[in-house]
């Protein structure tokens, strides 16, 4: 079981060489969901093992301490001492990138049932605002290996004491050792904004509750952050989203606690700040109640298909962005 397990603990520097020269972007996503996973010596395995031995409550503090220069998985300790897994990002901008959650949707026509950890899964009820909760609570779920593959939330969540964030977006069920090479976007923060709301996303969202009638659309919406790019740009951020959607979004943010017209709030709008009421068609996640169409919108993924699946109508996302996990970074 320990060589299973590390078997899989690639860095990124040694990702197959896949066939992506003369090929459109899906080609190569295609031949990356296939792959299997390298062969590694047994010393390289004696390496991986050792990471265990780092002490950190972050990637950041792994980096700096032991001088950690490889993307993979490592070792983090709360403070409390709790022990988890995670991938760390170490090369974007510097490096020292902590993945914390992964929203990941499974099935866009089940509205708020089993799987929605972001919204809720017991179905669309008023009587249940807040849903799950689990923007705002210390719930752990998932495996970092399969953060592709369903929603993630590990301790760092609550627990790193972080200054911004990074998202990418990575279609559904690609191995890790080819998450940089997959995604479809990825950007991160420079403003060091977490400092203003708790350090982290559980505080940040104590302070911006994300439930229905919490608010209305645009007046009590949370804060929208300036993003730089690491791949993509505002533009093709906008294009991966619904034609309706891009006249009511700027490119180039990450915003949060997005409220819509019929008072549902959302938690997060990647790569756009909303000017409009539509928030549902762009933003993910929620709290535990819809009413528009109802159940129609509800779910981690909410009316991202409003008007067909991936057929980037109307108020549908593209099927790149629909099939596509969004993983969130601290440092």
């Amino acid at each position: 079981m320990m060589y299973q397990a590390f078997l899989l603990t690639i860095p990124l520097l040694m990702v197959f060489q896949t066939s992506c020269i003369n090929t459109s972007p899906l080609d190569s996503v295609k031949t990356i969901e296939q792959a299997r996973a390298p062969k590694v010596s047994l010393s390289r395995l004696g390496e991986l093992r050792n990471r265990a031995k780092f002490i950190g409550r972050s990637c950041k503090e792994v980096k700096d301490r032991y001088g950690q220069a490889e993307d993979g998985l490592y070792y983090l300790t709360t403070s409390t001492g709790v022990v988890y897994q995670t991938f760390c990002d170490m090369t974007t901008a510097g490096g020292g990138w902590t993945l914390v959650a992964s929203v990941h949707e499974d099935n866009i026509y089940g509205k708020c049932t089993v799987g929605d950890r972001w919204t809720s899964q017991q179905g669309n009820n008023a009587n249940w605002p807040k849903g799950e909760g689990n923007w705002a609570n210390r719930k752990t779920f998932g495996t970092v290996e399969a953060a592709t593959d369903d929603d993630f939330k590990n301790p760092g969540y609550y627990d790193i004491d972080a200054e911004d964030m990074s998202v990418w977006h990575v279609p559904n069920k690609t191995p890790f050792y080819h998450w940089n090479l997959a995604a479809i976007m990825r950007y991160h923060t420079e403003r060091r904004f977490l400092h203003l709301y708790g350090g982290n996303l559980y505080y940040l969202f104590h302070r911006y509750p994300v439930e229905y009638n919490v608010g209305a659309h645009l007046s009590d919406n949370g804060p929208s952050i300036p993003i730089v790019y690491d791949l993509g740009d505002k533009e093709s951020t906008k294009m991966f989203y619904g034609p309706n959607t891009r006249g009511e979004t700027e490119g180039g943010f990450i915003s949060f606690r997005a409220i819509n017209h019929e008072r549902a709030a959302t938690a997060i709008c990647s790569g756009v700040k909303p000017k409009g009421g539509e928030v549902d068609a762009y933003c993910i996640g929620g709290g535990g109640f819809f009413p528009q169409g109802n159940p129609l919108q509800c779910g981690d993924f909410t009316s991202f298909a409003w008007n067909g699946y991936g057929t980037n109508v109307g108020w549908s996302a593209s099927k790149q962005m629909l099939e596509s996990a969004v993983l969130l970074f601290y440092r």
